[in-house]
């Protein structure tokens, strides 16, 4: 006999209650609730609610060392002072507000010329601010092309893109065996940042193999997540917009535990801090940001060739077209559905290190992921919601997007663009580019 409704909504709630539990214990025993781990989620006094402006003085190639910047507010007073280092790079951590960072011109070295010495600075709270000082000879209006700036957009762009596919890929593939919209991905992204933060600074390990446990701990709590809560809802034929509920209020329940047990301001990893670019004209980068493209890569591509190549692939491929004909086939279902958790969970936690290197500076935010969240729906829903080839397509061609429109609009606008990527394509192509119009199961 079907239990009645009030009956029902209680076993719904436990059923919930325990999967939520389990996830955020997991999550909690990892990110910061051990040792010395506890001390960061303490109110932090008011001397350290500061905010990180910082540069690299170069004169072509070579750095200017010995250089003082100086911090001042409106009304000309010097708030923070910082000499730049053997290699160039200077720092100073100042309260939110508006600033005038300007170079000392006594302390340049002779023979450098200062073409630029001040720079109007918008100090927001949680967001570190590089700051760029021009040295040499006055450039000619023509020496920075529009295409060798719009090149340095479209590298920076794919990069981008990339980090997006490597987060999206997994939200992709679980909507495409389950019908779930899980609103909750993007604090995944966000605890395998925080995860690989705790290991790299508070336990002083290397952040590569902190990175690495770090995606051990994202499998972990992908699966947690399959089997307390998305499983245990379909046994329960939970219809896909009460999942989606739940998933919202997952997010917001992850979201503020985050908030509560890491903090409020960006933290900044251990490890490449400082870095020299490589190349230069419009194919300038930083080593960091290289070995993002090239993880990414590597990673989409690794797991291209498992959708196609192997078993467990073929049966995620199969699932995701027709889940009743895939079991009747002999599929187990349920263990393909949790592969796609676990997957989704490793992919996320990467994708959250790799996005806090190379887009936030090297410091994890508490609402990273869910920043991140709309252009990952943009990416996916333009290449096609539930095809791992399609999210990998439209979220590198949001990327694309997003940072080129830098060169039209404020940099502070443009995520705008996913949002605006979002509306055009339901409007027009609801299926997306490589989905189809109509999709069974």
């Amino acid at each position: 006999m079907m239990p009645r409704p009030a009956q029902r909504a209680r076993v719904l709630g436990a059923r919930l209650g325990a999967g939520a539990l389990l996830t955020l214990l997991a999550s909690l025993m990892f990110a910061g609730l051990m040792g010395s781990g506890i001390a960061a989620a303490a109110p932090a006094p008011t001397t350290d609610d500061t905010v990180r402006v910082f540069g690299t003085l170069r004169n072509g190639s070579e750095p200017v060392a010995g250089v003082k910047v100086d911090a001042k507010d409106g009304a000309g007073a010097i708030v923070e002072s910082a000499t730049s280092s053997n290699t160039g790079t200077w720092e100073v951590n100042v309260p939110p507000g508006n600033y005038s960072v300007v170079i000392d011109k006594t302390t340049v070295p002779d023979g450098v010329e200062v073409q630029k010495d001040t720079v109007a600075v918008a100090v927001v709270q949680g967001s570190p601010r590089p700051v760029i000082f021009l040295f040499g000879a006055e450039r000619s209006a023509n020496e920075v092309s529009p295409a060798e700036e719009l090149t340095r957009l479209a590298i920076d762009g794919l990069r981008f893109g990339l980090i997006i596919a490597i987060c999206g890929v997994g939200l992709s593939l679980i909507f495409g065996t389950t019908g779930l919209t899980n609103f909750a991905h993007g604090e995944l992204v966000t605890l395998g940042a925080v995860v690989a933060w705790f290991f790299n600074v508070k336990m002083g390990i290397q952040l590569i193999p902190a990175t690495i446990l770090a995606i051990v701990v994202g499998i972990g709590i992908g699966i947690l997540n399959e089997l307390g809560i998305w499983r245990p809802l379909r046994r329960r034929r939970s219809g896909l917009i009460a999942m989606l509920v739940v998933s919202i209020g997952l997010a917001l329940v992850m979201r503020y535990l985050i908030l509560i047990f890491f903090s409020d301001r960006a933290e900044p990893f251990d490890d490449y801090q400082v870095q020299k670019q490589i190349g230069s004209g419009a194919f300038a980068i930083t080593p960091v940001n290289l070995w993002c493209i090239i993880i990414s890569l590597v990673v989409l591509v690794a797991v291209a060739v498992m959708l196609q190549k192997t078993r467990i692939g073929k049966a995620m491929r199969a699932v995701a077209d027709n889940r009743d004909l895939a079991a009747s086939s002999g599929i187990n279902v349920d263990r393909v559905i949790l592969f796609v958790w676990a997957m989704a969970g490793g992919l996320a936690t990467l994708g959250g290190v790799l996005f806090a290197m190379s887009e936030l500076g090297g410091r994890v935010q508490w609402e990273m992921g869910f920043k991140l969240l709309l252009l990952m729906f943009a990416g996916i829903t333009l290449g096609g919601l539930g095809t791992a080839y399609g999210a990998l397509l439209g979220c590198v061609i949001v990327g694309l997007l997003v940072q080129l429109s830098t060169y039209w609009i404020d940099p502070d606008l443009k995520y705008i663009g996913g949002l605006l990527v979002l509306i055009i394509i339901l409007t027009i192509r609801p299926q997306g580019i490589l989905g189809s119009k109509a999709r069974i199961g």
